[in-house]
């Protein structure tokens, strides 16, 4: 048949040969007595990594990308939700998003506001367009110029740095700022109640993970026994878990692509990971599909990576 079908020139003995050969190289197994070759998972390895060819997108599904993400607003989550749904649709797999991590934002500049005689507003200004918000309450009325030298050092002291790096050396920052009394006592607030403020921040995403419609990787036909099924099913109930997987994807620069056991959880064995990042001044994230091992990668490499640049493009 693969003589026939492709062409290539040789006989079919000699296709058995080569096929026995590769079979006991560990590139092809036969999954049951009666069932013909398929790849391993090393056999698709090799084929990403030397012999796939990936094209750029074309225009349909550029313009299908564009027209959806373009008209969700510029709330990261709603961004990356509808992203997720649209690379399942298109690709037929399980589309997942991971949301950027609060921690990483970098703090651009913060604002003291009067709110009323014994609450100050604290907002703050991240890289990439985002904009945090808390209550902080002080003991009593405190003079204008006060809160201006206020907001003044803590703009020395704290931007350019990431919202983790100033919950974890807030006492370091502040120390030893020289400043009166008056602006002394305001600052020991900020030292006392750093946990508790940084605690009130809302996150940037309220769901880590996002996912696709899992209706359409249910409907791969790797999944139509019970078994496999129910790994599916498991896998989309453990957002902590998915969550991790992807965070490790998220420090491989460019696409990543993980495939059946190079997982280290088993849970997702069963699975190839296509992501890539996206970038929003300091913030980052993931964009990309969960799915079988065997699946059409040139064709989902390229939309991931499409969709990757759209999001950046998008949230910038």
């Amino acid at each position: 048949m693969i003589a026939r079908r492709f062409g290539l020139g040789v006989s079919p003995a000699t296709i058995r040969n080569t096929m026995s050969d590769l079979e006991e190289k560990g590139f092809l197994i036969h999954p049951h007595t009666s069932a013909g070759r398929i790849p391993t998972n090393m056999a698709y390895r090799v084929y990403v990594d030397s012999l796939m060819r990936v094209t750029p997108i074309n225009d349909i599904e550029r313009g299908r990308l564009y027209e959806e993400l373009s008209g969700t607003g510029t709330a990261i989550e709603a961004i990356l939700r509808r992203a997720a749904q649209v690379l399942g649709i298109l690709t037929q797999e399980l589309g997942v998003a991971l949301g950027p991590r609060l921690e990483e934002a970098t703090l651009q500049h913060l604002d003291l506001i009067r709110m009323s005689a014994e609450r100050l507003l604290l907002v703050m200004r991240l890289d990439g367009g985002a904009a945090q918000s808390v209550f902080v309450e002080v003991p009593g009325e405190i003079a204008e110029k006060v809160i201006a030298e206020v907001s003044r050092v803590l703009n020395e002291r704290l931007s350019g740095l990431t919202l983790g790096e100033i919950r974890r050396d807030l006492a370091e920052r502040l120390r030893d700022s020289g400043t009166g009394q008056d602006v002394s006592e305001l600052l020991n607030i900020f030292l006392q109640e750093g946990d508790q403020i940084f605690d009130a921040l809302r996150p940037l995403s309220a769901s880590p993970v996002l996912l696709g419609q899992a209706s359409l990787l249910a409907e791969q036909p790797e999944f139509s026994s019970g078994g496999n099924l129910r790994k599916l099913l498991a896998l989309t109930d453990r957002p902590e878990a998915l969550g991790q997987l992807l965070r490790t994807h998220k420090s491989s620069a460019g696409i990543s692509i993980t495939i059946g056991n190079e997982h280290v959880d088993p849970n997702f064995s069963d699975f190839t990971v296509v992501t890539a990042e996206y970038h929003s001044g300091s913030l980052s994230g993931v964009i990309g599909v969960i799915g079988p091992t065997r699946m059409p990668y040139e064709k989902i490499v390229t939309l991931v990576t499409h969709t990757s640049s759209l999001i950046s493009d998008l949230l910038d």
